[in-house]
C-alpha cells in the first residue's frame, strides 16, 4: 500500500511539474509576433497592471509588432527577473535618434526625446551607452535633475568621421555613461570652440552598448535609420495596490518567489526605485501573478545525482530514496553507533576551522595594511614633525559595527568613486564612512601623504577627515557627519523649516570664502580645491557652512603659481581660462566661488535650459545683466525684500570681479573674504557690537564654531597630489 501511494504521489508531482507555468493572466494573449508578453505587461483590457504596462500589437508589412503604448516605443523583447541567473527584468526597445537638424541630416521626421517619468522604468546604466556623432561639437545630455552628462567630439582635417572609429572623441564620435536613475533626457548640441559648421549633420542617441560597436558600425546607415536599440530596467511600485493584492502584504519573501528593491545581477547590486521579483530556485513561471511560480521536476534533469536510487520530486528540490529492500534500519544503526565519534570529530574540525579562519583573517588584514601604505602612515604618525593623533587609525571591526556591517539602510549616498555610510562609533559619535569602489595601487604614497595633510586641516568651515582604516581590501575613510544636506538643496529646493535669508546667504558666503582663503594662503602647503560648487558646500546641525569633496584637489609648492592637469570640474563652475590652458591656479577657485556668489544672489542654478541659449550659463547671464544695468531684474525676491541696495550692489560687484575672464585680475580669496565681511557689517550694523539678528534667534554657527587656529602641516614633501580615488566626494 505504501509503495502504491508513493507511486501515485510521484505521478501527480510529475504531472504538475510538466504543466507550463503561466506567464499571463487568465486568457490574455501571450505573444505579439515573436515577442512573449508576460504580466504585468499585457494586451487588452484587464491584462496589464496599469497604463505604463499596456502593449498594443500593431500590424506592419513585417508582421505583428508590439508597442509600449504609453511611451510609444517598439518592444523588441521583454524578460522577467531571473533569480538563478542573477539578472534584472529588462525591456529591449527601439529608441529614436536625436538630430541637430533635419535638413542637414537628410531626415523627414523629427523625433522628440522619450520620457519615462511617472513609470517604474529606468534606462539601464550598465547596459546602455550615450553616443554622439559630429565634428567640433559638445554634446550635453540633460537628465532634468541638475546633473549634466556629455562628451566632446572633434574630427580630422577633412571634418568628417574617419575610419577605424573608436568613439574616443577625436574621430568624430564620442560616448559616455549615464546615471543609474535616468528616466528622461534631452540633448543639447553646442559648438566646441566655434569650429563646427552649420550645415554638418550631428546626432546623438542612447543605445544598447552590446549592439553599438564603433569599429564595425555603418554610420551612414545609423544616421538614416532614425532609431537604435536600447535597454530599460523595470519593476512594479512597492506600495501599489496591485502589489499588495498579489503578495497579500508579504511580498518580501515566499517559499516560491523572492522580491527586492536591489538588482538581482551580482555584478550590479544597486538600489532600484521599484520592486523586482523572481521565482526561487526549483520554481519557474511569473512571480507577478498570484501563485504564478510553479515547482519544476528536478528528477527530469539529467544532472540529478541520485546514482541509481529513486528520485522523488519535492517542492523546490528533489530527494533520493532507497527502493525495494531499503537499508534504512541498517543505516540508522550504523549512524547511532558512529554518532558519538562523528560528533567529536565535527567538534574538532569546527575548532580547527575557527582557528584557521582567525589566523587567515589576521594575515589578510596585515597584507591589506601593508598594501594600502599602513607602514608608511605609521611612520608619519610617529614622526616628531607631525601632530597627527594615533586615533586616526580605525579598526575594521569597529567600523563594521558602526555601520551594522555596512547595511544598505545606512547608505547616505553613492557616487562614481564609492559609497558613503552613516555610522555610530562606540563613543556615540556620528560619522560618515566612505567605502571606495576602486584603488590606484600606484598612488599609495600620495594617499598616505594626503591623509596626513587633510587630517590636520582644522578649520570650522572645512569637513574634517577624522581618520582611516587600512586593514580592508579597499581603504575606508572616516569623516565628520554633516546632517543638513547641501547649499544647492536649500537654494534650489527650499523648505519652510529653513528659509535662506539674505543675512544667512551673506554668512554662508563669508564662511566659505574664509575656508578657501585658509586653504590657499594659510596652510603650510597651499591647497587648490578645484571643484567649488553649491553641492560641495554642506550645512551642519547649526547650519554652518562646510567645504567638502577634496577628491580632485591639488597641493602645491609655496613658490608654484599653477598646476597643469587634465581638465576636470563641473559645467557652469569651470574657469574658462583653465578650460583653455589646462593650467589651474588659485584664481580658478575664485572663479568657481564667483558662480556660487551669483547663485546666492539670484537663487538660480548654474546651468538652466529654461533660459535662452546665450543665457543658459548663469555666469554669462549675470555678466550680461550687469552690463545692461539689469541687476535688480535677476536678484532673488528674498534678497530684494531683505537686503539694502548698497549691500546688494557691493555683493554683485564682488561676484563680477571674481568672474573676470582674466585670472590675474581676479581678487585673491583673502581679499574676497575681507570684502564679504565688510558687506555683512554694511548690511547689518549690529555685527559691530558682536551680535546679529540671526545669532540672537538661533545661536548657530559663530557661537558653536571651534577654533580656527592653524595647525602646521607637514612640509617634508613639497608636492602632494590629492587626486586619488580615496578622497572623492563624501
Amino acid at each position: 500500500m505504501f509503495q502504491i501511494l508513493l507511486l501515485l504521489g510521484s505521478l501527480l508531482l510529475h504531472e504538475q511539474g510538466s504543466q507550463a507555468a503561466p506567464l499571463v493572466k487568465g486568457n490574455c494573449t501571450q505573444k505579439c509576433g515573436e515577442v512573449t508578453i508576460p504580466f504585468p505587461f499585457g494586451i487588452g483590457t484587464g491584462c496589464f497592471l496599469d497604463e505604463w504596462y499596456e502593449i498594443v500589437c500593431q500590424e506592419s508589412s513585417n508582421g505583428s509588432v508590439p508597442v509600449l503604448n504609453k511611451a510609444n516605443l517598439r518592444v523588441l523583447n521583454i524578460s522577467l527577473p531571473d533569480y538563478n541567473g542573477n539578472t534584472n527584468g529588462i525591456i529591449n526597445v527601439s529608441l529614436p535618434i536625436l538630430y541637430s537638424s533635419n535638413v542637414s541630416c537628410g531626415v523627414n521626421k523629427s523625433f522628440a526625446p522619450v520620457s519615462l517619468k511617472g513609470s517604474q522604468f529606468v534606462f539601464s546604466e550598465s547596459r546602455n551607452v550615450f553616443a554622439a556623432v559630429g565634428c567640433g561639437i559638445r554634446f550635453l545630455m540633460d537628465d532634468t535633475k541638475s546633473a549634466i552628462i556629455g562628451c566632446t567630439s572633434s574630427c580630422g582635417a577633412d571634418n568628417d568621421v574617419v575610419g577605424n572609429v573608436t568613439c574616443s572623441g577625436s574621430d568624430g564620435c564620442c560616448q559616455t555613461t549615464i546615471t543609474s536613475d535616468l528616466q528622461a533626457f534631452s540633448v543639447n548640441f553646442q559648438p566646441n570652440n566655434g569650429t563646427v559648421g552649420n550645415n554638418e549633420c550631428k546626432y546623438a542617441f542612447l543605445g544598447d552598448r552590446s549592439q553599438f560597436v564603433p569599429a564595425t558600425t555603418d554610420f551612414d546607415e545609423l544616421r538614416a535609420s532614425g532609431r537604435f536599440a536600447a535597454v530599460l530596467e523595470w519593476g512594479i511600485a512597492e506600495s501599489s495596490e496591485p502589489a499588495l493584492e498579489i503578495y497579500n502584504y508579504d511580498y518580501i519573501s515566499g517559499d516560491s518567489y523572492y522580491c527586492s528593491t536591489v538588482g538581482f545581477n551580482l555584478g550590479y547590486r544597486v538600489a532600484m526605485p521599484f520592486l523586482q521579483c523572481s521565482c526561487r530556485g526549483g520554481f519557474t513561471g511569473n512571480p507577478y501573478i498570484r501563485h504564478g511560480c510553479e515547482d519544476i521536476d528536478e528528477c527530469e534533469d539529467p544532472a540529478n545525482r541520485c546514482s541509481g536510487r529513486k528520485c522523488v520530486n519535492r517542492r523546490g528540490y528533489y530527494d533520493c530514496v532507497e527502493g525495494r529492500g531499503s537499508n534504512t534500519i541498517k543505516f540508522l544503526l550504523i549512524g547511532i553507533g558512529a554518532g558519538l565519534g562523528a560528533l567529536l570529530l565535527l567538534l574538532f574540525l569546527w575548532l580547527s576551522y575557527k582557528f584557521m579562519m582567525k589566523r587567515k583573517e589576521i594575515k589578510l588584514k596585515e597584507r591589506y595594511f601593508k598594501q594600502n601604505g599602513g607602514l608608511l602612515l605609521q611612520q608619519q604618525l610617529h614622526s616628531s614633525e607631525n601632530n597627527v593623533d594615533n586615533s586616526k587609525l580605525f579598526d575594521s571591526k569597529d567600523l563594521e559595527k558602526a555601520t551594522d556591517n555596512f547595511n544598505k539602510n545606512r547608505i547616505l549616498g553613492q557616487g562614481g568613486q564609492g559609497t558613503v555610510y552613516k555610522g555610530m562609533l562606540a563613543d556615540g559619535g556620528i560619522v560618515a564612512i566612505k567605502k571606495s569602489k576602486a584603488i590606484d595601487k600606484g598612488k599609495v604614497e600620495q594617499f598616505i601623504n594626503e591623509i596626513a595633510i587633510l587630517s590636520q586641516i582644522n578649520h570650522r568651515n572645512v569637513v574634517k577627515l577624522l581618520g582611516c582604516c587600512l586593514e580592508t581590501e579597499l581603504p575606508l575613510l572616516v569623516y565628520e557627519f554633516i546632517p543638513n544636506g547641501t547649499l544647492f538643496q536649500y537654494l534650489h529646493a527650499p523648505n519652510e523649516e529653513f528659509i535662506v535669508s539674505w543675512d544667512t546667504r551673506l554668512r554662508i558666503a563669508t564662511e566659505v570664502a574664509g575656508a578657501l582663503s585658509y586653504l590657499h594662503s594659510s596652510a603650510s602647503i597651499p591647497i587648490y580645491h578645484r571643484d567649488i560648487k553649491s553641492t560641495n558646500i554642506l550645512l551642519d546641525d547649526k547650519y554652518c557652512a562646510k567645504v567638502a569633496d577634496f577628491g580632485t584637489s591639488k597641493s602645491v609648492m609655496l613658490d608654484q603659481t599653477h598646476v597643469t592637469t587634465r581638465v576636470q570640474g563641473t559645467f557652469g563652475y569651470l574657469d574658462p581660462e583653465y578650460f583653455q590652458s589646462s593650467q589651474f591656479t588659485d584664481k580658478s577657485d575664485v572663479y568657481s566661488f564667483g558662480v556660487v556668489l551669483v547663485e546666492l544672489l539670484t537663487g538660480q542654478k548654474p546651468i538652466s535650459f529654461l533660459r535662452d541659449d546665450e543665457e543658459r550659463n548663469l555666469a554669462s547671464y549675470f555678466l550680461l545683466s550687469m552690463d545692461d544695468n539689469r541687476l535688480f531684474d535677476i536678484v532673488d525676491a528674498e534678497v530684494l525684500k531683505q537686503g539694502k541696495k548698497e549691500g546688494i550692489v557691493a555683493f554683485a560687484s564682488l561676484a563680477r570681479s571674481c568672474l573676470n575672464l582674466h585670472g590675474k585680475t581676479r581678487p585673491p580669496m583673502k581679499e574676497v573674504a575681507i570684502e564679504l565681511e565688510r558687506i555683512r557689517k554694511l548690511e547689518n550694523p549690529a555685527m559691530k557690537h558682536g551680535h546679529t539678528q540671526e545669532k540672537r534667534k538661533t545661536k548657530t554657527c559663530w557661537e558653536s564654531a571651534v577654533s580656527t587656529d592653524i595647525i602646521a602641516l607637514p612640509d617634508q614633501q613639497s608636492f602632494v597630489s590629492i587626486e586619488s580615488s580615496y578622497t572623492s566626494s563624501i
